[in-house]
């Protein structure tokens, strides 16, 4: 194996870090701190276009810890592209503290590169590591504005869970080595395809590396972190931990539970009917009663990989289309939210729902952008949500999860409600707060390309 003829497989994250590098040290000569944020989104294209394009070879990486194939390289465009996305609102954000971007954006890079190794390991041990790089980065990340109590309190509830769920994903990791003798996805699997091994322990050891990856999927019981971090954090960071963290959850997830471990399934799908259905419900539920909207749009965002997870239990080949599909969607449509607010909180200062109310009338373009992200969160069609919703729902019922899909169903009739609601207040209410609109080209930039991706992806 030729660990040089390795390294222009991992190029993209070779080139993050050198771009974060060069970031950090150049914010302590740069007075215009606008120029940091373009070197950190043409560090993530420069990245994208030089992602390995030999991935039908399928070939292991570095002693056969990484893996560069479709199914790799499909979630690594899919994280740049969010890390790009989030980079562009962020050069619109009033509430950075320029003092400080460039360690900002030097994490951004770095919590990137932390996406881009977890998407493509083949190894538990891989896995550990770069959803614990992701993890530390993230805390920090919320905890990004110092002088803000919610911030700080947003920060350590999710490192608390953070550290519980990672302790149990780590002792079942033990357990698994302890047993099998190797972290190698391909070698374990191979073990239990023979028969070797019995399968009640096997099942007993993965639910604690379930439980881990539960966190990051902010998936019921392991969500309760996700309201307070998604409240308390920077808008923009909220952005990036709702898509691209369960991006790279739910890629960690099928990677395991149907790429390696498919011949469990009958062992463990029934499990994994009951979290979705729970997530989905507890999301949706809680959504209805809360009046700020980010603490809404974080249990909406456990609602909606309550709606993926479906794809994952059918685990069929439709339902693993149907679930790649909705996360791409997803991740188009929370991008979009959480930048509306962004803008409407440059504009009114404040993130509670009364005070979205006349915003048609204030700030027309910024009310209608997000009443479309809004429209396809709660799958109304030809957005991008409704066909994501579609396809996890009639993959559950061509495989007989009829409960699954009425579960499903009646939920997004519940979600739709307090999405209606916001749109409510913006266009029949009378305005309560003033403020003139606030214009940003970067992030006007990142809501007209989310904006078109969520028409052509849903038309297309």
């Amino acid at each position: 194996m030729n660990i040089i003829e390795d390294l222009r497989f991992i190029t993209p994250e070779i080139i993050l870090f050198v771009f974060s590098i060069v970031i950090l040290m150049s914010s302590l000569l740069i007075r215009n701190k606008n120029i940091l944020g373009i070197f950190a989104l043409i560090a993530t294209v420069a990245a994208s276009l030089c992602l390995p394009q030999s991935h039908k070879t399928n070939p292991p990486l570095f002693f056969d810890m990484l893996r560069s194939d479709s199914f790799s390289l499909f979630f690594k465009e899919l994280c740049l592209f969010i890390t790009g996305i989030v980079i562009l609102i962020s050069m619109g954000y009033k509430a950075l503290n320029e003092e400080r971007v460039g360690e900002y954006y030097f994490l951004i890079l770095n919590a990137a590169i932390a996406m881009l190794l977890a998407v493509s390991s083949d190894n538990l041990l891989m896995i550990y590591i770069s959803l614990e790089m992701l993890s530390l980065i993230s805390y920090i990340l919320v905890a990004f504005l110092k002088h803000d109590p919610l911030s700080s309190e947003g920060a350590l509830k999710y490192f608390l869970f953070g550290a519980l769920s990672t302790g149990i994903m780590l002792y079942g990791i033990s357990l698994v080595y302890g047993l099998f003798g190797t972290t190698d996805l391909s070698i374990i699997l191979n073990v239990i395809s023979a028969g070797q091994i019995n399968i009640f322990v096997v099942l007993i050891l993965f639910l604690f590396i379930l439980a881990g990856i539960c966190f990051k999927c902010a998936l019921v019981p392991f969500h309760m972190w996700a309201p307070d971090a998604y409240q308390g954090a920077p808008t923009t960071i909220t952005a990036f931990i709702s898509a691209g963290s369960k991006a790279t959850g739910f890629a960690v997830l099928l990677r395991i539970f149907t790429k390696n471990f498919f011949p469990l399934y009958a062992n463990w799908s029934a499990l994994a009917m009951l979290i979705s259905i729970f997530t989905m419900t507890i999301g949706n539920i809680i959504a209805i009663s809360q009046d700020n909207i980010k603490r809404m749009l974080a249990y909406s965002s456990i609602a909606q990989a309550g709606y993926i997870l479906i794809g994952f239990v059918v685990g069929t080949a439709s339902g693993m289309e149907g679930v790649m599909y909705y996360i791409l969607a997803y991740a188009l449509m929370n991008l979009g939210a959480f930048g509306c607010v962004v803008m409407i909180s440059n504009s009114i200062g404040s993130d509670a729902i009364k005070d979205y109310a006349g915003l048609s009338r204030k700030n027309p373009a910024s009310a209608f952008m997000l009443t479309v992200f809004l429209l396809s969160l709660a799958g109304v069609p030809p957005l991008a949500g409704f066909l994501g919703k579609f396809l996890v729902f009639a993959a559950a019922i061509q495989s007989k999860f009829i409960l699954l899909a009425v579960a499903g169903a009646i939920n997004s009739v519940i979600a739709a409600y307090y999405y209606m609601r916001i749109i409510k207040f913006m266009y029949l209410d009378e305005p309560k707060v003033t403020g003139a609109e606030q214009r940003s080209l970067p992030l006007q930039a990142a809501l007209a390309v989310v904006m078109v991706g969520v028409l052509i992806v849903g038309l297309y």
